[in-house]
């Protein structure tokens, strides 16, 4: 079959891999429709993450038709087409018993914290992604749903990350009616993240970016009040004067280690990399944010240490929500808010790319080329 195959930072490129195989009873194996290339994709092509080997098949978010189940398989069957959310759960463990999918404690050796990741760093347990062909997907009956037929396949595939992280940053902020919600980062999670803002009651939603078409984006998807950062010389100062002073009611860093805005924070976090990437949002957001505020932090940055200013979380009595989206939780939800037109995950998708083009791919979603929000891959020949 074809795969992505990672060869270090910022270069990928599509080789023939060995065809995914059952290793498990409870194994299936599954030929991929559609794959999306993810903002935390790059952080791994950017080098940002540590234990990324060279071989790994990125690719987290994903839908396709079952083409073989192993043998205490009981929920699918050879011809459904499903969607496979990101996190790799057993179901049964304590965390997963709590409906946190995203910190299962059997499907990653390394489980302190995160559980198995499709297609991410070994720090997420090495499963190979979606970017490919074919891909063996653990725990078939835990994570795969099948598609509803109503339900067109390019919101299908978002809902597998992107539409339950941003869902879930908003989630984890508790907004209260009224509230104003500021989103650091306008690419597709913070998009939505801006948009299920709404969705709990938020009164006034800003995005803020330095990507003009992303900020132009976010203003009519938000829909929010739009800025840049590259045009205000104290972000925390602007906010504070643009809320009565106070700061925001809930601040939502959906940016993580590949952030900008910040010489200091770009030379020791993404340069030299003497902490987990560039934490100038999460500055941003504790800073600005009103004294017994919420930050709510989706973005990813590295399992290394950070300089951030904790200080002054404690001073202004703030709470800190982080974590990988549970997807399986909040699917239910999300369909009723599709079914109903409440969001339009598809209207996200920018370009589509064939899988032979990776590259390419690559390189427009990183350089922000070409008015790119969201790339979907299709594995022309699966």
């Amino acid at each position: 079959m074809l795969a992505m195959n990672y060869r270090g930072p910022y270069r990928v490129r599509v080789e023939a891999k060995p065809m995914p195989t059952v290793q498990h009873p409870e194994d299936a194996i599954i030929r991929v429709t559609r794959s999306c290339i993810c903002g935390s994709d790059l952080h791994l092509y950017h080098g940002m993450v540590p234990d990324t080997r060279v071989g790994t098949t990125f690719g987290h978010e994903f839908c396709g038709i079952v083409e073989q189940v192993g043998a205490e398989v009981r929920n699918l069957k050879p011809g459904d087409h499903v969607l496979v959310p990101f996190n790799i759960a057993c179901g049964k463990c304590h965390f997963c018993q709590q409906g946190l999918f995203g910190n299962c404690h059997e499907s990653n050796a390394q489980a302190t914290a995160v559980g198995g990741i499709f297609g991410y760093s070994h720090t997420a347990g090495g499963y190979d992604g979606g970017q490919a062909q074919y891909v063996r997907v653990p725990y078939a009956d835990v994570g795969p749903m099948v598609i509803p037929d109503w339900m067109d396949h390019d919101d299908a595939v978002l809902l597998t990350d992107v539409v339950p992280t941003g869902y879930q940053a908003a989630e984890m902020g508790g907004i209260q009616r009224g509230d104003t919600v500021v989103v650091f980062g306008a690419g597709p999670v913070g998009l939505m993240a801006a948009r299920s803002a709404w969705l709990f009651g938020a009164g006034r939603v800003i995005v803020i970016d330095h990507i003009d078409y992303r900020l132009e984006f976010a203003r009519t998807f938000g829909p929010a009040e739009v800025y840049n950062f590259r045009e205000i010389d104290d972000m925390v100062v602007f906010l504070k004067k643009q809320t009565d002073a106070l700061g925001p009611d809930v601040c939502i860093d959906a940016v993580g280690g590949d952030a900008a805005g910040s010489a200091l924070q770009t030379l020791i976090g993404t340069k030299l990399k003497l902490e987990a990437g560039n934490a100038i949002a999460l500055h941003w957001a504790i800073n600005s944010v009103k004294k017994g505020g919420i930050v709510s932090i989706v973005g990813v940055y590295g399992p290394t240490g950070n300089i951030i200013p904790i200080g002054n979380v404690v001073n202004k009595g703030i709470t800190i929500r982080a974590n990988q989206a549970s997807v399986k939780r909040l699917l239910p939800r999300l369909i009723d808010h599709i079914k109903a037109g409440h969001i339009n995950p598809k209207a996200m998708i920018t370009h589509r790319v064939p899988l032979a083009d990776i590259a390419d791919a690559y390189h427009l979603f990183s350089a922000k080329l070409d008015g790119c929000i969201k790339p979907v891959l299709l594995p022309n020949g699966a």
